[in-house]
């Protein structure tokens, strides 16, 4: 055969070393050889290509810092999906990543259920996914499908993960910003039958997964065949304590006790989670106390003497029996209804479904010519449960409208449902087809691979025009017989104002008529054609050069076609969009060399400069030229140097350029003219914004708020321009003699300019208002603001933004690793330290804006790192894994650290989270055919943190979502082989 099907030399030693990238195998070449190598090295080093180059080296000296991650260790610490593994990389585990359960309950890149890897914390888009040096095209749903979905491929068809730590546009094109992950598939005759189960020490977020592998080599070719099934069952709210009812989790600043209120019917702190009720909102009447009335559902209000609304006055508010104000001080807070058996049930980890099969072969056409083939599909169904809140109408209590209310107040019946949740199924193919060859010691390959996304997001919403309707039945607007104008429904009678109704005892009627439900489709295309050769051009004292150059053309497109409800604006209290639709082509030229410059020196046994570098043409923006430079040298004593220099862009993604009218919604009291009076007289609000906010009319003492403001956001086509970016690094490397230990620490910073930015809501609001120039500022034309003359209502409508080249973000940092591998008396031993430090990561939105470092702050450790140490001994194998994770706090981002003031008593509020250590053990029996391994993952139980609702930190319950955390707790898990 042409190719041959086992891993070059020094790629088998780095994953002997626990993955350790090209650190440990420098100068291992000579001390492993055997006499039939040897013979082989007379006539000239068996070449591989690696990820980085397009160049066939002998792999042994590096100049690029390459991660290699064995599937081995998916089956040592019960990992069960590849985002899981790659979570453990320190490229990922300093910044927060995109995980099913983060997906859940928002509107992510890639839609529900999908996970992606965002290297150094610059983004999943600027982070590069090959399959087997090939790019793997985007899959998920909705228009912001940028990246490649982690669940389509199965870990059981991964033979491990090569991770490539810097920039790499020159030779891989776009969105290498941050850097490479090359994913190589099983290879070879072996043949298995696996099962793996993980299930959890609690009830709730069970695993389980079968997969086969088929594979076959014959004189002239190969074949191999997997097929995968995995199910991951929900985990809901209620199946952990640490994700029950959020409470407000204060503590009295003198003493350091709990200062929430105690909910009197239960006896336990408030729950303060969606609170359902009946708003009022003052208009004057002169007994307002609260802007929240619960209704006496169990009659322990009036058991408790508790007062309600008694009218005096003309005005005065009166309510029907049974209504009680809340939520107005410190006792009345803890009868506040916010506690409902809906939120138990929500989704904390989707109940996912994933099939796949996934095939590849090779065939020698001749002695020097080989075809080779891949195809995969995958299909992923994920399903999600929740609950919402949500409101109408607005009734002016003194109308006489609604029967007992009375009073200078607007009343806002306020509800939650549990019609919330949906589901997502993702179709996703790829096929490659390519043929590859030798002439002398030249190599070539031409390839050409679609990669086809199909995806389906069912989701369950209420009807807007439904909801006006039946409050417009209320002012005697026509009703029986008459029909919703936009959703088609038959009218109904909505009980708006009845308590059961209230805390979502909701009739069939009206569920009938405000619940529906709909189904956006998602298709993204990519076609690639790849060409290039690499070879020997000629002999320099120290050594042969060696080129390689290519072409490539690329085209991607996009249509996702949102529900109808959703385009039509009809989808209360959620994301709308219209159809994002787009199209690009992508032409490339690309070119690299590498120079042995010295050999066999004193203090230089190896000194190689490699350099590379693109052209690259995409109609949908313009051309980029980007470069590489490295240079390797290697010093002796087992040291080496390594340095690298380069530019990366990313081309503006489809739905960066295309997005067509997608909403969202925020609190109008970010709105910079919210009660700017009171603002002003504490002397915390700039001079120019009072004066902008009077400019344009809005009263001092405004401060009613009526909803939420509507934020679009739109795609930049025929304005964006592609991002660019610097990066640099250099490395130490050190490996002992007998290369038993092993050490590294390389440097690395990158830096992005023109970075592509959303602009919209609240940015675009703070950039008009703060204008010097207000009559003339571009950024006031994107605000609809109502005219409060006549109901005193100033709020927000709409703001409109979209994508522009604005931003500018700039990291650094270090990473460092250092192994152990040899025979011991007790068996062989492995273990990897790897750790990483982030120096900092600011990011600028604008160029004179104030530069933000997240690192440090929650879900961005400055230092974090693993610790995997394994035994081997006959036919045992035991196993120790350890991740970790600095403390980390949000202090500095508020103005008095974590001290506030909660009805009139100094307390503090948590937004922290302490260095936290997952421990993974398991142990590994190989007899006969059969390879059997047992484990227990988070061993000590390790619960997220606890944080306070009040630090404005993502957090479900009091637990904080962040990828570094462990949502299910203790579990056991096993994995069985059987090989034939």
């Amino acid at each position: 055969m042409f190719a041959s099907n086992s891993l070059n030399k020094s790629i088998r030693l780095a994953l002997a070393f626990g993955g350790a990238s090209a650190l440990a195998v420098t100068g291992t070449a000579t001390a492993q050889e055997n006499d039939e190598e040897e013979q082989v090295q007379e006539q000239r080093v068996e070449r591989v290509q690696v990820v980085g180059s397009r160049i066939r080296t002998d792999a042994i000296d590096n100049a690029t810092p390459i991660d290699v991650i064995s599937a081995e260790l998916a089956t040592e610490q019960g990992i069960n999906s590849l985002g899981e593994l790659l979570r453990t990389a320190t490229v990922a585990s300093g910044s927060n990543q995109l995980t099913a359960a983060i997906s859940v309950g928002a509107v992510t890149e890639g839609g529900t259920g999908a996970e992606s890897i965002s290297m150094r914390g610059l983004g999943a888009n600027r982070t590069l996914v090959l399959l087997n040096g090939r790019r793997a095209g985007p899959a998920g749903t909705r228009g912001q499908v940028a990246a490649f979905d982690m669940n389509a491929i199965p870990i059981s068809a991964v033979e491990r993960v090569e991770i490539m730590k810097e920039g790499a546009s020159s030779l891989y094109g776009s969105d290498a910003v941050a850097g490479v992950i090359n994913i190589i598939t099983k290879r070879g005759d072996e043949s298995s039958i696996n099962v793996n189960v993980n299930q959890p020490f609690e009830s709730g977020g069970e695993s389980y997964g079968i997969n086969g592998t088929w594979g076959t080599t014959f004189d002239r070719g190969s074949f191999r065949i997997v097929a995968d099934y995995k199910h991951q069952s929900e985990l809901a709210r209620g199946d952990r304590e640490h994700f029950e009812c959020r409470q407000r989790y204060l503590f009295d600043a003198a003493s350091g006790e709990r200062a929430d209120p105690i909910d009197p019917r239960t006896g336990e702190f408030h729950c303060n989670d969606l609170p359902y009720g009946m708003w009022l909102w003052n208009a004057g009447a002169g007994n307002y106390t609260a802007l929240i009335n619960s209704f006496d559902y169990d009659g322990a209000h009036a058991a408790a003497g508790r007062a309600g609304y008694t009218p005096v006055n003309p005005g005065d508010i009166q309510t029907p029996e049974g209504w009680y104000p809340v939520g107005f001080d410190f006792e009345s807070d803890g009868w506040l209804d916010a506690s409902h058996p809906f939120q138990d049930l929500a989704t904390m980890i989707p109940e996912t479904t994933i099939w796949s099969i996934y095939t590849q072969g090779d065939y020698d056409l001749t002695h020097t010519t080989n075809a080779y083939f891949e195809l995969m599909h995958s299909q992923r169904e994920t399903k999600t449960n929740g609950y919402r809140q949500f409101w109408e109408p607005f009734i002016p209590a003194w109308f006489g409208i609604v029967p007992g209310w009375d009073g200078d107040v607007f009343l806002d019946p306020t509800t939650v449902t549990d019609h919330s949740g949906g589901t997502t199924t993702v179709d996703y193919t790829r096929a490659v087809i390519g043929v590859e060859g030798s002439i002398g010691f030249w190599n070539w390959d031409a390839s050409f691979q679609r990669s086809l996304n199909r995806g389906e997001y069912f989701q369950k919403i209420i009807l807007d025009d439904a909801l006006v309707m039946a409050s417009d039945a209320l002012w005697g607007d026509p009703c029986v017989g008459e029909f919703s104008p936009i959703s088609g429904r038959p009218c109904y009678e909505v009980p708006f104002f009845d308590p059961e109704y209230l805390r979502g005892n909701h009739t069939q009627g009206t569920k009938d008529f405000l619940f529906d439900s709909e189904t956006g489709r998602t298709i993204y295309k990519q076609d690639t054609f790849d060409a290039y050769i690499t070879g020997d051009v000629f002999d320099l004292p120290a050594g042969t050069v060696a080129i390689a150059a290519g072409v490539a053309y690329q085209t991607d497109q996009i249509q996702d076609t949102p529900g109808e409800m959703t385009r039509l604006g009809n989808s209360w209290g959620m994301t709308s969009a219209g159809i994002t639709a787009g199209r690009s082509t992508t032409r490339a030229v690309y070119g690299e060399a590498n120079v042995p410059l010295l050999r066999d020196l004193p203090f230089v046994e190896v000194l190689d400069f490699t350099a590379s570098a693109r052209y690259t043409d995409v109609n949908a923006y313009g051309s980029d030229t980007t470069y590489r430079a490295s240079l390797n040298w290697r010093i002796g004593g087992g040291f080496q140097v390594r340095a690298s220099q380069g530019t990366s862009f990313r081309a503006p993604a489809l739905f960066e350029l295309y997005l067509e009218n997608q909403s969202s919604f925020f609190n109008q009291q970010s709105d910079p003219c919210f009660n700017w009076g009171a603002r002003e007289d504490e002397g915390t609000l700039n001079p120019i914004v009072a004066q902008n906010c009077a400019a344009a009319g809005v009263p001092s003492d405004y401060a009613n708020n009526f909803g939420s403001a509507t934020a679009i956001t739109g795609g930049g086509a025929g304005v964006l321009q592609a991002e660019t970016s610097t990066s640099k690094g250099v490395g130490l490397v050190w490996t002992s003699s007998d290369n038993v230990w092993a050490a590294s620490a390389d440097y690395y910073e990158v830096e992005i300019t023109n970075q592509v930015s959303n602009v919209g809501g609240v940015q675009i609001l703070n950039l008009c208002y703060s204008s010097e120039d207000f009559e003339n500022e571009p950024f006031c034309d994107q605000i609809d603001r109502n005219d409060g003359t006549e109901d005193g209502n100033w709020g927000i409508n709409t703001v409109r933004g979209g994508y522009v080249n604005v931003a500018r973000q700039f990291v650094r940092g270090a990473d460092f690793r250092a192994t152990f591998a040899n025979d011991t008396p007790f068996g062989f031993v492995r273990v990897r330290l790897d750790h990483t430090v982030q120096l900092e990561r600011s990011f600028k939105q604008f160029p004179d804006s104030t530069a933000v470092d997240p690192i440090g702050r929650v879900g961005n450790p400055k230092h974090s790192g693993t610790l995997n140490t394994s035994l081997s001994r006959d036919n045992w194998g035991f196993n120790y894994a350890i991740r970790y994770y600095e403390k980390t706090d949000n202090y500095d981002t508020y103005t008095n650290g974590n001290q506030t003031v909660y009805r009139g008593t100094d307390v503090f509020f948590r937004a922290s989270a302490p260095t936290t250590v997952y421990h993974t053990a398991s142990v590994n029996y190989r007899f006969s055919d059969f390879d059997v391994t047992a484990g227990i993952a988070n061993i000590f139980d390790k619960k997220p943190p606890l944080v306070s609702p009040a630090s404005g930190l993502r957090n479900v319950g009091n637990s904080a979502l962040y990828s570094q955390f462990d949502n299910l707790g203790r579990r056991a898990f096993l994995n069985l082989n059987y090989s034939f």
